[in-house]
């Protein structure tokens, strides 16, 4: 493994935080007795990297772009998987996705991505599909098709797709709007949403706000990050037009405010309107942050759990692929961000892209610039 230098966790706010008022949150030291970082690259040579799942044996699995499983191993060596992803569309933002390796892996050897899919080379859907990782490890096979149906622009643009096992098991999978102007509102439209469903059936659960629907909120534009905070809070991390990324704190069946269609008024895509807008749904949920006048095109999000993270144990963590960095935020128990800091050691990686947390507590990440790129490991220092 590689070593980065040391330089100290950084504490520059440039970004907005929002409390339950909307207020913007003065900027803020790192909190008190902050830890160092410490980021290690632990493999090279992937190719756009978006997604991390670990095993019960210590290994890691990494979904790429491009439609490849690595499955990483100690010393950072990297076996391809064989698997039958040539149905898989790599255009634009879409393509092999989001990844949850499934609780019972260590009998059933299954995870489950999300990924583009093709029919005679035209573009079909977005879908979930379960794999099996054989036990050699050297190939993933098809177990099922466990929900297709998720709307899938030919360019590829705002295809999501995250998934994350909520604490209650659910699985959680936010979409894109695929650039579709009526998709956020449309209750009938899986794009532009957050979903809930049976991991192993696929099948909307009973509880769900709407009786048989997969929706649990709505009014999204693109949520490539779900995050779930220690006591079952659900964060997710969405891309706004040109200003306002925002980070969301999910409440069942709640609208979050994007329409680029503004009620059918308007064809096309129109993307002026904001991205909660309060005029047209005054009970939209307002962010909980948002990146101001500038976009940082904000991906995935974890929070950092364990003792061992000292004062940043319950950090909120959000990836940059436009801004090349990641913010660490600072939650009230109401959801409500207090401060931003942005560590200068995960500064200089370019574009960051996946963030997990390993079941010891480390902060896994991957970079998406395209050539050679990265799963890095990141620990306190001291």
């Amino acid at each position: 493994m590689r070593r980065t230098p040391l330089v100290g966790l950084s504490a520059v706010l440039v970004l907005s935080a929002c409390g339950s008022s909307g207020a913007s949150v003065p900027a803020g030291p790192a909190p008190a007795g902050a830890p160092g970082l410490k980021v290690e690259t632990v493999a090279t040579g992937l190719s756009h990297g978006w997604d991390i799942g670990f095993l019960p044996d210590g290994k890691i699995l990494v979904t790429q772009r491009n439609g490849e499983f690595a499955l990483i191993s100690g010393g950072g060596t990297v076996t391809r998987l064989k698997a039958a992803t040539e149905t898989v569309q790599v255009r634009g933002e879409g393509g092999l996705m989001g990844l949850v390796v499934h609780p019972d892996f260590a009998t059933s050897r299954e995870f489950t991505t999300c990924q583009t899919h093709t029919e005679n080379g035209e573009p079909v859907d977005i879908r979930l599909v379960t794999w099996r990782l054989t036990q050699d490890e050297l190939m993933a096979t098809r177990v099922r098709e466990l929900l297709t149906g998720l709307p899938l622009a030919a360019s590829g643009r705002h295809s999501g797709c995250r998934p994350t096992i909520a604490s209650d098991g659910a699985l959680l999978v936010g979409t894109g709007d695929t650039a579709r102007g009526d998709a956020s509102q449309d209750p009938r439209s899986l794009g532009g949403k957050v979903l809930r469903i049976d991991l192993k059936t696929g099948q909307p659960l009973p509880d769900n706000p709407t009786a048989g629907s997969p929706v649990y909120t709505y009014g999204h534009r693109n949520v490539q990050g779900v995050a779930v905070r220690p006591g079952g809070q659900v964060f997710v991390a969405e891309h706004g037009p040109d200003k306002n990324d925002e980070v969301n704190l999910l409440k069942p069946g709640a609208n979050y405010g994007w329409d680029p269609s503004q009620g059918g008024t308007v064809p096309g895509y129109d993307e002026s309107v904001p991205m909660t807008d309060l005029t047209r749904f005054p009970d939209a949920v307002p962010a909980k942050w948002q990146s101001g006048s500038t976009t940082e095109a904000i991906c995935a999000a974890a929070f950092l759990t364990g003792a061992q993270w000292g004062s940043l144990d319950g950090t909120l963590v959000i990836t940059a692929l436009k801004g090349a960095k990641a913010l660490f935020l600072t939650l009230n128990p109401g959801g409500d961000v207090t401060s931003t800091t942005i560590p200068s050691e995960l500064q200089g990686h370019g574009r960051l892209r996946a963030a997990r947390t390993s079941p010891d507590g480390s902060l896994y990440i991957t970079t998406s610039n395209g050539t050679d790129d990265k799963l890095l490991k990141v620990t306190p220092a001291n």
